[in-house]
């Protein structure tokens, strides 16, 4: 009986802590992570959830154009380097940043922000360490979730609808 009342308390034990962690692969936005080395031994790794398109308008219905968007859903997307480097020609010291994004039809801002463990509408301008203007272009086939990349050569992608979203870290 002892034995039987110490797992029923255990179970009800993990079933807590698990509710109050929240199930992320039970969300309608499911975690997603990307990492790559460069050829230049730069690792870069995002962690992110990937929202879907679901039959709306990405820059009216979802990531409406002109506002700060967390570039994800959920927790802040995390952007990280193991080294400084350079974001479209602009230094970015080594470490991990929330990454925030302004879309637009003709320009996105890609904002990289000090504040990186936060729930991602929870954006701080002040707390923003590089923004750089990247354009926007078509992406080769439809992408459902959002979904990001990271080439060799330090190409990093985002995939989303029929948008490709591209920056460079050297």
């Amino acid at each position: 009986m002892k034995k039987l009342l110490l797992l029923s308390a255990i179970a009800l034990v993990a079933i807590g802590v698990r509710a109050q962690q929240g199930d992320k692969s039970q969300r309608p936005s499911p975690p997603a992570k990307v990492s790559e080395t460069t050829s230049k031994g730069v690792t870069i790794s995002i962690d992110y959830s990937q929202p879907a398109v679901k039959g709306r308008t990405i820059g009216n219905d979802i990531a409406p154009y002109g506002k700060v968007w967390r570039t994800g859903a959920n927790e802040a997307t995390v952007f990280e380097v193991n080294k400084d480097v350079k974001v479209e020609g602009k230094a970015l010291p080594a470490g991990k940043y929330g990454l925030y994004s302004i879309p637009g039809k003709d320009e996105w801002v890609i904002i990289f922000n000090k504040t990186w463990k936060q729930w991602g509408t929870n954006y701080t301008e002040a707390d923003d360490a590089l923004r750089v203007k990247v354009k926007p272009g078509k992406a080769p086939s439809f992408t459902e979730r959002m979904t990001f990349t990271v080439d060799k050569s330090g190409k990093v992608s985002l995939l989303w609808g029929n948008d490709e979203v591209d920056f460079k870290v050297q």
